[in-house]
């Protein structure tokens, strides 16, 4: 990778982190104050599992790829040697 770009799964990883807090905070928020008019399947609280599994997907992608994890900044992260020659 070239210095100073970015991975687009870094962005990916952020995009999912943020709409995984958002699904399930709706989640929680409709768990504790329940509409008047509920779906059929309200009682298994689907926005709080989807959005708990976006978050941590997000978790896995933003620090999978994280910026400083492919530069080598974090101890015990991926190394490429390029052998010259």
């Amino acid at each position: 990778m070239r210095s100073g770009s970015l991975s687009i799964w870094f962005f990916i990883g952020v995009s999912l982190l943020v709409n995984g807090a958002l699904i399930c905070g709706a989640g929680v928020y409709e768990w504790i104050y329940p509409p008047l008019d509920r779906v059929v399947l309200f009682n298994l609280h689907a926005p709080v599992w989807w959005g708990g599994v976006l978050f941590i997907l997000g978790l896995i992608y933003c620090f999978y790829f994280s910026p400083t994890r492919e530069r080598g900044g974090v101890a015990g992260a991926k190394n490429e040697w390029k052998s010259e020659g």
